[in-house]
């Protein structure tokens, strides 16, 4: 007799994230939940894959991610290569050397563009966040990009209340006549993942996690995303790739917890 298996939705946006690596790509990891689904990608089925991290840290095989974001030492346990900012971004990225950006974000539109700087309402108060960081360039540069943010109706919205990081901007060409490298690819929240249209280039659901329903996914988005005819449940974690997560890679739940 067989039990199902327990897991957080943020542990399946982890892995969600994870299967969208392959080994043997250069992935530029933003800060959050990317951290957890690089290294569990480097731990299972991409152990060829090179994590990148904008502030100059390659490959660390760090014992525990901290809690303090990239710039915590603890994460950079024995990179291979310990270099800069500029060098990552200038050297690296804009060469088109990178394969996937992964990054996680405040709010996203209907065609894939970020906000990581500011919220506000039309009264003009506005809380300011941390900004693009490396941001703005991966989502610029790098071949495609890979988002997870949590799943609520004001963070999916049909346009971003400030453009840090470009997606397909407004559709169409845009991205092209810009001179922008690469596109988004995947958007993954703790409710469902979304690819684009290719030729509207809107959010366009790929799957719905196996918690949730279609109208709990729409009834929580500030759009409507384009709604393919088969429409299949995500694939869940594995035990083996939770136990990971719990035990190895995240054992403080600063990323992946409940």
């Amino acid at each position: 007799m067989t039990t199902e298996l327990e897991y957080t939705s943020f542990e399946l946006m982890a892995v969600a994230g994870a299967r969208e690596l392959k080994d043997g790509e250069i992935v530029g990891v933003g800060l959050g939940l990317p951290v957890v689904s690089s290294f569990l990608a480097k731990r299972t089925h991409a152990p060829n894959m090179t994590i990148m991290l904008e502030l100059g840290v390659i490959d660390p095989e760090p014992i525990d991610i901290g809690v303090d974001g990239l710039s915590d030492p603890r994460i950079w346990y024995r990179a291979k290569v310990h270099t800069s900012f500029a060098d990552m971004l200038g050297s690296v990225l804009h060469k088109g050397l990178v394969d996937v950006g992964f990054l996680g974000a405040l709010e996203v539109d209907a065609y894939g563009n970020l906000n990581t700087t500011l919220l506000g309402d039309p009264k003009g108060k506005y809380r300011r966040f941390t900004g693009s960081g490396g941001g703005n360039d991966i989502a610029s540069s790098a071949r495609r990009t890979v988002v997870t943010i949590r799943h609520e109706a004001r963070k999916l919205n049909e346009a971003v209340s400030f453009m840090t990081s470009p997606g397909f901007l407004r559709g169409g060409g845009e991205r092209e006549k810009l001179g922008l490298m690469g596109a988004p690819s995947r958007v993954i929240t703790d409710k469902a993942i979304f690819d684009f249209d290719p030729q509207s280039h809107r959010m366009r659901l790929k799957s719905i996690h196996p918690s949730s329903t279609l109208d709990d996914v729409l009834s929580n988005m500030s759009f409507k995303p384009v709604i393919p005819d088969h429409l299949p449940f995500t694939e869940p974690p594995t035990a083996e790739q939770v136990r990971l997560i719990r035990e190895e890679i995240d054992p403080q739940r600063a990323y992946a917890g409940s």
